[in-house]
């Protein structure tokens, strides 16, 4: 049983080192998943060397196998290191 109660807004933080194209791969790939995510919502943050870039996605979740799959394609993207 999932603690969290659907459908409710969940956010998911995405870490990776600053390339380009980054942002856009994390957007579309959210979209994919929460079609109705505006990507004029997502949240970054450059670390203080600016080699990093965090971003988070905050998204309206309908089910947990959707955060779930969601999840398992961010981490499988290449230019990801962390999903929290």
């Amino acid at each position: 049983m999932s603690a969290l109660a659907f459908p409710c807004t969940f956010p998911i933080k995405v870490m990776g080192r600053t390339r380009d194209g980054f942002a856009q791969a994390i957007v579309e790939i959210v979209q994919r998943h929460a079609p109705d995510f505006v990507a004029a919502t997502l949240e970054m943050r450059t670390s203080s060397a600016g080699n990093y870039l965090s971003m988070t996605a905050t998204v309206n979740a309908t089910s947990r196998e959707q955060l779930d799959d969601l999840y398992r394609e961010l981490v499988a993207h290449e230019m990801v290191a962390m999903v929290l």
